[in-house]
């Protein structure tokens, strides 16, 4: 009976990501996900403000209708808790905008 030849992954490994490739003057460095704010309690309110805003702002402002899938905090809180849970601050984004579009706005490009 022939044997079958074992064969290599097709798909290539996502790179690893610690904490340690923070900034490390970043208020984000040496803190998990939990500790910067985004535990249950986060994903609780997360699920509930898009189930009230399901589009995303952005595609919305030009026309297209997609599903935001991303609570984004218009202006950085940066560890501001108080910033953090202020719902005037949130906006619903799908992922390619909060990666792109408002990113670029952060970084002073948009």
């Amino acid at each position: 009976m022939a044997r079958l030849k074992t064969l290599p992954p097709r798909i290539a490994k996502a790179p690893e990501r610690s904490l340690a490739q923070v900034n490390p003057s970043s208020w984000r460095s040496g803190k998990t996900t939990a500790q910067r704010g985004y535990g249950g309690k986060w994903q609780r309110e997360r699920l509930r403000y898009l189930t009230a805003n399901p589009l995303c702002r952005y595609c919305e402002a030009e026309g297209r209708v997609v599903e935001a899938t991303v609570v984004d905090h218009i202006i950085p809180h940066r560890g501001d808790q108080k910033l953090f849970w202020n719902r005037k601050n949130w906006q619903p984004l799908c992922k390619p905008c909060h990666d792109s579009v408002k990113r670029a706005e952060e970084l002073g490009g948009g």
